[in-house]
């Protein structure tokens, strides 16, 4: 018999949604462990190694146990970087279980064709996607780091569909990334730039995980 597949995880747990398009919805967090980055401005510098093994039915069944106390109907599968493993057996298993399911990526690896809503994050210095994600991303997140320039922002507003919203988020907690976002937005809107957006991280300014 073939060994069962596992998981790294390295937490599960009931939130809002502090990002993106979703930002301030209830939904459950499965938060994989390991990344193929090591961004200086990570937020989750814990899930980059380590995490307990657990098969995507346990994920499930943990999830449907957390939702009696968290009535989410959305699962974040997050990292770390989830597309370093496998997430097939995952998403498929959650959406089993009643769930819609949406996965947070930097935009390296391939994802599952069964996911519901696709985060990009591409991060510095190259800020790329494959080309396999650029016509599934339910949104393109940025990060305003030091980093970041109009050039970049230009640049990923053309590789991706003018329908997909390319969003600027601050670091909530830097008054000085709150500043280059803003900064950004309205050089991008004054330049005729469709669907680029301005974006907080609602969970830290709440005190939320």
């Amino acid at each position: 018999m073939p060994p069962r597949p596992t998981l790294r995880i390295a937490e599960i747990f009931g939130s809002f949604q502090g990002e993106g398009l979703r930002a301030g919805e209830a939904t459950i967090f499965v938060r994989l462990a390991g990344c193929n980055l090591r961004c200086p401005f990570c937020d989750t510098k814990g899930a980059r190694r380590g995490g307990r093994p657990m098969s995507p039915g346990r994920v499930a069944a943990a999830a449907l146990s957390l939702q009696r106390r968290w009535p989410a109907s959305w699962v974040d599968i997050t990292g770390g970087e989830p597309t370093l493993q496998d997430l097939g057996p995952l998403v498929d298993g959650l959406r089993a279980a009643g769930f819609s399911v949406q996965v947070e990526t930097n935009g390296t690896g391939n994802l599952p064709p069964a996911v519901d809503w696709v985060s990009v994050s591409p991060k510095p210095p190259r800020y790329e996607a494959i080309p396999s994600l650029r016509g599934r991303a339910s949104e393109v997140k940025l990060v305003a780091t030091r980093d970041l320039t109009l050039a970049v922002v230009e640049r990923l507003r053309r590789e991706f569909p003018s329908r997909i919203p390319v969003v600027l988020q601050a670091q909530s907690n830097a008054p000085w990334s709150r500043a280059k976002a803003a900064r950004l937005v309205r050089r991008a809107v004054r330049m005729g730039w469709t669907n680029v957006r301005l974006g907080l991280q609602l969970h830290r300014l709440y005190g939320f995980r």
